[in-house]
């Protein structure tokens, strides 16, 4: 049996018994952090509807964000670049979400494509914002406020628009003991003890002006190690694989290089074993705010108070924006300045005063 097919069975199964209330469909972003921006509103969700059956549709990429999460019931993959791009592929997931008999969908993503496919699924209520071309499709409309607000809030908004008051505001993602035990094991065998204070990098992000430079991150990782005797970890998916070696050769000291070893879990159980973690504005940096990591957030051409960590949590913002408008979407900004003004002894400040800490 194929991976696809055994990803099909374990989609249509019910992996929490029967619930008699009514049948809610959330219908998600599709980027890693914005997914874990929406789960105070599922908890929330959650919260008010205790009896009700509650399944996520959600890109295949950001799955693991909601995994183990006990607010749902069933996580339902919609591969609009493959297996769903097809208007045949569109329908055979429509017809499927028919099957399951959904009354009510939260559409958090802002397509048309999404609301429609939430109207022709069948669910009678569908909340959403109006966005798109879309109002015609949707039974309750969320207002969006005047002024930019953090994403949190944004889908708290969702919850509001349907009578439900926020529950938590603070990011859930679950990491089980199996993903603790690959971390200790994985770190043994790259020579960390379990006694070594660790302090990991989260250098990537998903596109150039975002990035702090290679050169401050190994600056910065050679003095906190001097300082602390921490090892050095630096994170990442397999696509920041070349950053990481091209930070660890310029250090002075050893680092291990994470990137690509790890699956998004794994990398939640380093971040909980982490005295600090440094990080861009990433998925990755918001996981690390999700575990209780104490995190120093660097933040240029985008803005803190839409896309930095929110809720409970340890950490400090970092951000040098004053000669340029935020949020700045330049991605072929050579100048970086936002960035670049944010210097390796700002980051070492926040760290001596940050670094072991815990919420």
């Amino acid at each position: 049996m194929s991976e696809m097919e055994k990803n099909d069975i374990h989609d249509d199964s019910d992996t929490r018994g029967s619930r008699q209330g009514k049948r809610m469909l959330i219908i998600e972003v599709n980027w890693l952090g914005d997914v874990l921006f929406t789960t105070p509103f599922i908890h929330s969700v959650r919260h008010a509807n205790a009896d009700s059956y509650i399944a996520c549709l959600i890109h295949p990429r950001c799955r693991e964000m909601l995994e183990g999460n006990p607010d749902i019931d069933e996580i339902i993959e919609y591969d609009e670049e493959r297996k769903h791009k097809s208007p045949i592929g569109k329908l055979k997931l429509i017809l499927k979400l028919r099957d399951k008999k959904f009354d009510t969908a939260f559409i958090l993503h802002r397509s048309f494509t999404k609301a429609a496919i939430a109207y022709l699924a069948g669910a009678r209520k569908r909340i959403g914002y109006a966005t798109k071309n879309r109002k015609a499709l949707l039974t309750c409309l969320a207002e969006e406020g005047e002024y930019p607000t953090h994403k949190v809030e944004y889908f708290l908004n969702l919850a509001r628009a349907y009578g439900i008051a926020p529950a938590s505001r603070s990011y859930r993602f679950f990491v089980s003991d199996a993903d603790r035990e690959h971390a200790k094991k994985y770190f043994a065998e790259n020579g960390i003890g379990p006694d070594t204070k660790i302090v990991a990098l989260c250098p990537g992000g998903n596109w150039d002006p975002k990035r702090w430079s290679a050169e401050n991150f190994a600056r910065f990782a050679d003095t906190i190690s001097a300082r602390t005797g921490a090892a050095i970890v630096i994170t990442g998916g397999i696509k920041d694989k070349a950053l990481g070696l091209k930070i660890k050769d310029m250090m002075k000291t050893p680092a291990l290089v994470s990137c690509g070893d790890t699956n998004l879990k794994q990398l939640g159980a380093i971040f909980e074993s982490s005295g600090l973690v440094v990080a861009n504005d990433t998925g990755s940096m918001h996981i690390a705010v999700s575990v209780g990591a104490p995190v120093i957030a660097l933040f240029g051409p985008t803005d803190p108070a839409i896309t930095g960590p929110y809720g409970e949590g340890s950490y400090r913002v970092i951000a040098r924006q004053e000669s340029c408008d935020v949020p700045c979407y330049d991605l072929l900004c050579k100048d970086n300045r936002c960035m670049a003004a944010i210097s390796v002894d700002d980051v070492l400040r926040a760290a001596d005063e940050m670094f072991g800490k815990r919420s």
